[in-house]
């Protein structure tokens, strides 16, 4: 059962990454400007990706911890470098952006991780028969109230 749970969970988080792409792609496509808040984090994050970390490169309007901007960093820089892109490249928006679903497809194992913490063995013998069954009393939830 244990061998079935990963091939299960290699499958969602596969999905998972495919929709996001998928995701990825058209709002990437409809959105080529920053937009919301992007705004004032896209130029932040492309000074620190040309390696600009002073103090004074800070913009006073964000709240956010560079930590976020580092990891970018810490990404895409590696890509450039392997790939041979250049620095406009690697810190456009749709790259930086792309950081983000790698941290969404992240989230999803943590997510599993926590799940899995959650809920031992022996009180459910799968992460995704306790999802099948929450979903059941979802489903058995909006039956009854459409009933009503």
């Amino acid at each position: 059962m244990a061998q079935l749970e990963g091939y299960y969970f290699s499958a969602a988080l596969s999905c998972t990454f495919l929709v996001s792409c998928l995701l990825f792609s058209a709002f990437s496509r409809a959105l080529r400007e920053p937009y919301m808040d992007e705004i004032f984090h896209l130029p932040q994050a492309q000074r620190y990706c040309e390696g600009r970390f002073s103090p004074a490169q800070w913009d006073p309007m964000i709240t956010t911890l560079p930590g976020l901007y580092l990891v970018s960093v810490g990404v895409v820089k590696p890509a450039s470098w392997i790939f041979g892109w250049s620095e406009h490249v690697v810190c456009s928006i749709g790259m930086l952006r792309f950081v983000n679903l790698l941290f969404s497809v992240g989230n999803f194992y943590l997510l599993y991780l926590l799940f899995r913490k959650v809920q031992p063995r022996n009180k459910v013998n799968s992460w995704l028969e306790a999802l099948i069954g929450y979903c059941e009393r979802l489903k058995n939830k909006q039956q009854q109230q459409q009933s009503l």
